[in-house]
């Protein structure tokens, strides 16, 4: 008869780590007033051509149309600062962790959203910059699962250096847990 090291022992739910206690790093504090002024000028756009489209001179718009736009200009901008300051609530609560063996990331302002990812997992991580996050001097870390084509989740907001700094270590980390 073979004898085996094999265990399943149960563990007592008291003495599991509680996800919700986890020592949350903030994303950069030019993140969320950046992401306000993005929706505001959005916003600001829409309704400004909505006007010049309103008052422009050069052809006849039909006078139900012109009734209506006053209503679409003024529904626009309501709706535009409701999403601006859901936005700007919704980017307050974002926060991640980076443990030794994983990284989470918190999201949702009415529904709370954890994901977590054990650095053995993660395929590859990658840091994505567009030309306003370039300019603002953030990154946003996309992390990848094994078994998967998209990302499993991306941290937006950081600064590239700290950005940098986690993207290293993981991919060192990541190494040492295999080969440890």
């Amino acid at each position: 008869m073979l004898e085996s090291n094999f265990t399943n022992a149960t563990v007592p739910i008291e003495q599991l780590p509680a996800i919700l206690n986890l020592n949350k790093q903030s994303l950069s504090e030019k993140y969320a007033p950046l992401n306000r002024l993005l929706n505001l000028g959005l916003t600001l756009f829409i309704c400004v051509i909505a006007m010049a489209l309103y008052f422009q001179p050069f052809f006849d718009l039909p006078k139900d149309f012109l009734n209506f736009l006053p209503f679409v200009i003024f529904a626009v901008a309501i709706l535009g600062f409701l999403i601006t300051w859901f936005s700007y609530a919704r980017d307050q609560v974002k926060s991640y962790t980076l443990r030794e063996l994983d990284l989470h990331y918190t999201s949702g302002l009415f529904f709370r959203k954890v994901v977590s990812q054990p650095i053995t997992r993660i395929q590859h991580i990658e840091l994505k910059r567009g030309p306003i996050e370039r300019k603002a001097g953030l990154a946003t870390l996309q992390v990848f699962s094994a078994g998967g084509e998209m990302h499993t989740f991306e941290i937006p907001g950081l600064p590239v250096d700290t950005a940098q700094q986690l993207r290293q270590f993981i991919l060192q980390h990541k190494d040492v847990v295999k080969h440890g």
